[in-house]
């Protein structure tokens, strides 16, 4: 057993932590949607068509924000379609699918008020444009005295939505896109768009499109040029990434969330560039709004649809203990940088890529990277601290050398921490110390852990706890902290509760 020490101090701190940051998505693709939160035929459907079980679940996950429409549907979407009673079926030319319009705007606003989370919606900048943009913000925020806001009422909702983040956009820069633009293209448009829908609504919150994968050529210039057109309209860049297990080698695989640090670091360099060339002490912030792991379910992502199907079985990932374990590390990623990221969503929610399945008519169960990001979603509230993990280390082709350890910490109140930890040591249990000297006496500690010896280990319909967290009993309060032993190949969440306050 090796040993590893991380310290914290309650002066060592990063950020208040935005919660925003446990968002997550729900797009207009495969059974997301249709099958996921919405299935009027279901026996636990509500007057709504909601799915009550899959609701249940959600409120367990802890997610607060969820992204809507899109996704690459969205640079296809008239959101005219899904309000009012008059919906018309559409070809889907982002998955190759017929989408109904059965579940619209107004349904995804009340099921969101069910679930406890807050809307994010997305305008589309791809076939359409500024003026479209700001109707559908009057249609949802205007309280009243307009054609738009009086047909929200004519619909059924009185009062506005009063949604308050908004996309421009999404992924303007990828080839795969529908009415792909240049970067001086889109930074045009979202800049027009701004305007208009600030001139609507002041309060709203905006992203714009930063590049869609690092792996683009145009990332970093793609940037740069958006940024020169929105800098001034923008409240945040949004980014995309999701982990590829490449090499099929969990070492490697184990390093994702170092080159999700990368990224960040790499966005925000270009983001304070161009403050810099404004001589502005602007900052632009982050909104991290699609991630997670993918590589399973990737075949024929892009591939045409026989017959155009409704709701087809698409990106329907099935995750393992390692998947998880990589989303943990992912969520201690975007914990320790805190301080400029302040939304992100897991894509998706449920079925496409996402932590909850279903089938139809039938059961809801958890995926293995359910724990880890309802975890922290759950936990994590306060101030982030600045961790201190002295660590071995081990190199890898992706990452270069990085440490089998990684942490991030939360101070929930003066008297209560959250720590994270990932062991991405195959070989070796670790013998950890956490320093906790500065925050005085701990009264009582809580941990659990997700391991397992089967690093392919999943949960399915029939066998829907194979992969759950546990008590990890190792956990020992000492003089100046705690103590405790981490499993190789581990995901590890600690609760500190401190006598006094330190």
């Amino acid at each position: 057993m090796t040993k590893s020490r991380i310290i914290l101090d309650k002066d060592f701190t990063l950020a208040a932590l935005d919660r925003r940051i446990f968002g997550t998505f729900v797009e207009h693709l495969g059974r997301c949607v249709y099958e996921g939160i919405f299935e009027p035929d279901h026996p636990t459907a509500d007057e709504h068509g909601f799915r009550k079980d899959v609701l249940d679940l959600v409120k367990e996950l802890g997610p607060t924000i969820v992204r809507y429409p899109g996704g690459n549907f969205l640079s296809g979407y008239n959101w005219e379609d899904g309000v009012g009673p008059n919906r018309p079926k559409r070809l889907d030319l982002a998955w190759f699918s017929t989408e109904t319009n059965l579940f619209g705007t107004n349904e995804f606003i009340q099921w969101c008020r069910l679930a406890s989370v807050e809307p994010m919606l997305g305008v589309n900048l791809g076939t359409r444009g500024a003026d479209e943009a700001r109707k559908f913000l009057e249609y949802c925020n205007f309280a009243g005295g307009t054609a738009l806001s009086d047909l929200r009422k004519e619909h059924g909702f009185p009062e506005p939505h009063g949604v308050k983040f908004w996309c421009l956009g999404n992924e303007m820069d990828g080839p795969w896109q529908i009415c792909r633009k240049t970067a001086a293209e889109y930074g045009r448009i979202a800049t027009e768009t701004a305007k208009l829908m600030r001139w609507i609504d002041p309060s709203v919150e905006l992203a714009a499109c930063g590049s869609s994968a690092r792996f683009l050529t145009t990332f970093g210039a793609w940037e740069h040029e958006v940024l020169q057109h929105t800098f001034e309209y923008a409240d945040f860049l949004s980014i995309h990434l999701y982990f590829d297990n490449q090499f099929n080698d969990p070492k490697e695989f184990f390093a994702s969330p170092d080159l999700m640090d990368l990224y960040i670091k790499e966005v925000i360099s270009v983001c304070d560039g161009v403050a810099a060339e404004r001589k502005s002490t602007k900052r632009m912030m982050l909104s991290f709004d699609e991630w997670n792991v993918w590589y399973k379910a990737r075949g024929g992502r892009f591939s045409r649809q026989p017959n155009w199907p409704e709701a087809p079985h698409l990106l329907e990932e099935v995750y393992d203990l390692q998947d998880a374990l990589v989303v943990g590390g992912a969520l201690i990623t975007l914990l320790n940088n805190a301080d400029r990221v302040k939304a992100a969503c897991l894509a998706q929610l449920v079925n496409v890529i996402g932590p909850i399945m279903t089938d139809k008519g039938g059961h809801a169960w958890r995926q293995t990277i359910f724990f880890p990001f309802s975890q922290v979603a759950n936990l994590a509230k306060g101030t982030v601290l600045r961790p201190i993990v002295h660590s071995s280390k081990y190199e890898t082709i992706t990452a270069g050398e990085i440490a089998h350890v990684s942490a991030s910490a939360v101070q929930r109140d003066e008297h209560e921490l959250a720590v994270f930890i990932l062991n991405r040591d195959l070989i070796n249990p670790i013998s950890m110390e956490l320093d906790l000297r500065s925050f005085g006496q701990v009264e009582k500690i809580e941990a659990y852990e997700l391991t397992g010896k089967d690093l392919l280990s999943t949960n399915t319909r029939d066998n829907p706890n194979a992969v759950r967290p546990m008590v990890n009993t190792t956990a020992a309060i000492e003089k100046f902290g705690v103590r405790i032993d981490l499993k190789t190949q581990s995901w590890n969440v600690i609760r500190i509760v401190l006598r006094g306050g330190g």
